[in-house]
């Protein structure tokens, strides 16, 4: 089978309602399934990542590291962690302006868009959870994410 038809019938099943696409030519057969673990509401909707579960939030206390090895504490001096809060494909770069969205040395505040996570052909504009500055950023641009995988550190 020819593979400007199997881009074509992708290119069908995604701008289409169809969860399962098969077809059979000759001998040949190709099969394109939709998956949609995470249900996507509306289009360009804002997100904010859920907490990370590396670096709790306890407002106005202070953890104090505990003396037992047996068991883990929480470190300051470790970055936080923005997750991602749904699978698809992440873009650092605005398709529009073809500016980053971020960089790392960059001031955030809670709220700023640092990413756009696209799930199917929707776009889905990923929003800081903290006020800080950016010391890593753990994806690449387009590339293919899981839910709750680590994007962007925050210090």
């Amino acid at each position: 089978m020819d593979i400007r038809k199997i881009k074509k019938l992708i290119e069908l099943v995604q701008e289409s309602d169809i969860a399962e696409l098969e077809i059979k030519e000759g001998e040949e057969s190709v099969r394109i399934c939709r998956h949609s673990p995470v249900p996507i509401q509306a289009n360009n909707q804002t997100y904010l990542a859920p907490a990370s579960s590396v670096a709790p939030a306890i407002p106005n206390q202070q953890i104090k590291p505990n003396n037992s090895d047996s068991e883990s504490s929480y470190n300051d001096d470790e970055p936080h962690q923005l997750i991602s809060p749904m699978v698809g494909t992440v873009y650092l770069i605005d398709k529009q302006s073809q500016a980053p969205l971020c960089h790392v040395g960059q001031t955030v505040k809670a709220g700023d868009i640092v990413c756009i996570i696209e799930a199917m052909t929707m776009s889905n504009r990923i929003a800081a959870d903290k006020d800080g500055v950016i010391s890593a950023i753990l994806v690449d641009d387009g590339q293919a994410i899981d839910f709750e995988q680590p994007l962007i550190e925050i210090e």
